[in-house]
């Protein structure tokens, strides 16, 4: 298994948990872009948004449940971005899907 992601997920690599169930994994990010980054990611290998299926789909939505809880526990009333790059041409560079949750501060459109 070459997939940091799933290294993580699997406890060989070290991560900064703050949300764990049986579906998904939530961690911080080690290169934070506001001062809540959190990564959420599914356990089971999806390589990106672009592999999303009608059989594995229902994990997306859970995501964006743990998203909220995620962000109501780190005080993001005033709001929260997510985030899931697709392909290395969108600045996706783990290919394993993932969703960064980012609060904090305010943010700009389309970067910032």
């Amino acid at each position: 298994m070459s997939c940091i992601f799933c290294k993580i997920v699997s406890g060989e690599i070290p991560s900064a948990k703050v949300y764990e169930d049986d579906k998904v994994l939530a961690f911080k990010d080690l290169e934070p872009q506001a001062p809540v980054h959190v990564l959420i990611i599914p356990k089971q290998h999806i390589e990106s948004m672009a592999a999303i299926t009608p059989e594995n789909s229902a994990v997306v939505a859970h995501i964006f449940e743990v998203a909220a809880i995620i962000a109501k526990e780190n005080g993001l009333e005033n709001g929260f971005r997510v985030v899931s790059n697709c392909g290395e041409s969108a600045g996706q560079s783990v290919m394993h899907l993932h969703f960064h949750l980012m609060g904090g501060r305010d943010f700009g459109w389309p970067a910032g």
